[in-house]
């Protein structure tokens, strides 16, 4: 019985060096314009799932859900989000193909996690990829605005809908084509 956890225990030690070796010494292709692999796939949105999950603190939403908020979340998301998640008249993002990992696509695919844990998505970011930590240049408000608009972005009312038509409409005009800066509509807000 010794024998078996000693090899079993070994096993363990070098299955965990070997996977680092790959990892440390370059052996993960880092280029953002090829297929995401299945392994890849399985373990990476999962982890950041329950890591979000244990992180983000179960607090409620302070914005209420009516036209003006998801207005002003909506202008935000335009400004600021569209370009890699999309928006009503380009379901996919301009730069959703060339980001790695993929930025998801709200159009397509409308956020299913609580609101807390989209608020704290948006606050600090996700390492290792191109979503920034937003609160650095939106306030408290602004983001939970925006948290409040990905919340209700499949089931809009009808004003608010016209409203994301007509601005993204007018985004199609100001990015006719890919930009050369992965954060395009970030911009500075000084409060």
């Amino acid at each position: 019985m010794r024998n078996l956890l000693f090899g079993f225990l070994t096993a363990l030690v070098v299955v965990a060096i070997a996977a680092f070796s790959y990892v440390r010494f370059g052996f993960v292709d880092p280029r953002a314009d090829i297929q995401v692999n299945e392994f890849e796939q399985a373990i990476a949105m999962p982890s950041l799932d329950a890591s979000v999950e244990r992180r983000a603190p179960n607090i409620p939403n302070p914005v209420d859900s009516g036209d003006a908020s998801l207005i002003a979340g909506m202008n935000i998301y335009q400004n600021d989000c569209a370009t890699c998640h999309g928006d009503v008249n380009h379901t996919r993002g301009i730069l959703a193909d060339s980001l790695y990992p993929r930025a998801p696509q709200f159009v397509e695919d409308a956020p299913d996690m609580p609101e807390y844990q989209n608020f704290y998505i948006i606050q600090h970011g996700i390492r290792l990829s191109a979503m920034p930590a937003w609160n650095q240049t939106l306030s408290e408000q602004q983001m939970w605005q925006v948290t409040t608009f990905l919340s209700h972005m499949d089931k809009l009312p009808q004003s608010v809908s016209e409203k994301w038509k007509a601005a993204a409409a007018g985004s199609t005009d100001a990015h006719p084509s890919i930009p050369s800066s992965p954060v395009v509509g970030m911009k500075m807000r000084m409060e």
